[in-house]
């Protein structure tokens, strides 16, 4: 049977999702002023952390079959999530349309990436590793170009898993920390534009750093999400094609500037061919 079909049928995962559901939205959002800023948790992040806590081991609540039959879940469900978003850009189609440069355009952001991560992570020790590591945010589109160009068993590999792997479990958290944080203390940017923002191309990230926005603008809820949505869809059409034209090289280039001169790494299945 696969994995998903067994997983559809593991009642005890959803009867844990409903719990989780009540538990946080019983909860409900919470706002705690810290210095300047304001740190917005939502219920979001009350599941994540229910859910985290059903994995250790001495809880014995879930198997180790559980999790990952739960972990094949999150794709269907993230399918319904954006259904959910989709319905949202239609009524708000030519707010879409107005910001539309702003859109496409806000993809080059995303190199900043390059000239901030990849320094860090030579300065922290990596080499190559710093390439597939940060080069962009390491979601599954960019484990597939690093696993065409250099393979996943290589350096440039265990870089952008490690950040992959890292992404899942504290990326959520992080993103709606900081959406929270920027949103209350820089009054510089519109909430169009942080709406905008969250679109990395990560459904799971991008709810959870639009979920504090929408706390923040409640009046505005609908358009946040549309623009969000919109931009969450453009970063997965043309990041692709950003990366492997303009991030990756640029990586390549400022590792060998910083001193790492190893060889780019060369897929096993390339080596057999040779």
């Amino acid at each position: 049977m696969d994995i998903v079909d067994k997983a559809i049928r593991n009642w005890k995962l959803h009867g844990l999702a409903l719990l989780f559901v009540i538990i946080a939205e019983l909860i409900g959002a919470k706002k705690y002023q810290l210095g300047p800023g304001l740190i917005v948790l939502v219920p979001l992040l009350y599941s994540f952390a229910l859910g985290a806590l059903c994995g250790i081991k001495k809880l014995n609540i879930l198997s180790r079959d559980d999790m990952v039959e739960a972990s094949s879940l999150v794709g269907v469900t993230f399918f319904l999530l954006m259904a959910c978003y989709g319905t949202l850009v239609g009524p708000n189609f030519w707010k879409v349309v107005e910001t539309g440069p702003a859109l496409v355009l806000q993809e080059f952001g995303n190199i900043g990436t390059v000239f901030f991560g990849v320094p860090l992570a030579v300065f922290l020790g990596l080499r190559r590793e710093a390439i597939g590591a940060a080069f962009s945010n390491a979601r599954e589109p960019n484990i597939a170009i690093i696993g065409e160009k250099y393979g996943l068993d290589t350096p440039e590999g265990r870089g952008v898993m490690g950040v992959y792997i890292t992404g899942t479990i504290f990326g959520a958290v992080f993103c709606s920390l900081l959406s929270s944080m920027i949103a209350s203390t820089v009054s510089f940017f519109s909430p169009q534009a942080l709406a905008m923002a969250t679109g990395t191309g990560s459904a799971g990230m991008m709810t959870a750093a639009l979920a504090p926005l929408l706390e923040m603008y409640p009046d505005i809820k609908d358009e946040l999400t549309a623009l969000a949505a919109a931009s969450n869809m453009l970063s997965g059409l043309d990041g692709v094609y950003l990366c492997v034209f303009l991030s990756l090289p640029l990586s390549n280039w400022l590792v060998k500037k910083l001193g790492v001169n190893d060889p780019p790494s060369v897929p096993p299945e390339k080596k057999t061919n040779a």
